[in-house]
């Protein structure tokens, strides 16, 4: 089939702004890769986009001079409960709001949305004296709740959307069957709301992963700092070793990335089934 004149210069600036949008995206990150390969001399020489000679000596130092790795793992431990705890928690929210009758069912749900609403740093500072109070400051599982908290109203009505689309009769034919309905939800529901479980769990990921705010305020002891506070003490050194600090860049963005392109489909698949359905 031939494609009209119109269609092919359509085409051909799609690509072209597809192709500017991947270059001013991927530029930075570049540009940080290449800074981490360079030795300290050739930094703050003429730049140049690609090192002349490419060395690891930024990574070796980072996680020799630092505590690097500890920030790491502080991090990934955060990071996964606070999915984990999201999950479990928005998921029975959801369920009880589409599956259970109660007066004040869309207020309570309308409620839910509407605390999303509000900036982190409008509430830190009484979200600091409530964790003080609990006696739990300077711990992780104040970071882990104070994230749960944020991301709880969006995985729950994304989710409620797939719980809607799941068809009643199924549910209903296990529980004829003999299956009860924690094993009904399992099996039936669980399931067929997969792409909605795991888009809720990419955006949660991202979230913890990337806070400073709060990781900056409830966390003191150096040993419980997250990548994002503890790669911003290197800029307070008396020389900011810029090689070190790409590299630190470099370390954080990789696992982001590389868990973002194994399940991309999956959120694309997920947002864009809950706008619809929702």
């Amino acid at each position: 089939m031939r494609l009209g004149r119109g269609t092919v210069t359509r085409t051909a600036t799609l690509y072209a702004g597809a192709a500017g949008l991947l270059l001013i995206g991927a530029f930075p990150f570049f540009w940080m890769l290449s800074t981490s390969l360079k030795p300290p001399g050739e930094i703050f020489a003429t730049p140049t986009l690609v090192p002349h000679r490419a060395t690891l000596d930024n990574f070796v130092q980072l996680f020799r001079e630092t505590n690097f790795a500890v920030y790491f793992w502080n991090s990934i431990l955060v990071s996964f409960t606070t999915v984990v705890l999201t999950l479990v928690v928005s998921a029975l929210g959801a369920y009880s709001l589409t599956r259970f009758r109660f007066r004040g069912r869309e207020t309570v749900a309308g409620l839910i949305l509407m605390t999303y609403m509000f900036a982190p740093i409008m509430i830190i500072i009484p979200f600091y004296i409530l964790v003080r109070q609990l006696g739990i400051v300077n711990t992780h599982l104040a970071l882990v709740l104070s994230y749960t908290t944020f991301c709880l109203p969006f995985c729950l009505w994304l989710l409620r959307a797939f719980f809607l689309s799941v068809p009643l009769e199924l549910e209903e034919a296990a529980l004829v069957d003999g299956a009860g309905r924690p094993r009904a939800v399992w099996h039936v529901v669980l399931p067929l709301s997969l792409p909605g479980l795991i888009a809720a769990g990419i955006f949660t990921f991202i979230l913890a992963w990337n806070d400073f705010l709060f990781a900056l305020v409830l966390i003191t002891s150096d040993e419980l700092k997250t990548l994002p506070v503890g790669v911003n003490d290197l800029f307070n050194a008396t020389i900011v070793d810029w090689g070190m600090i790409m590299a630190a860049g470099v370390m954080i963005t990789v696992p982001t990335i590389g868990f973002f392109a194994g399940v991309q489909r999956y959120l694309i698949q997920g947002w864009g089934a809950g706008g619809v359905k929702g």
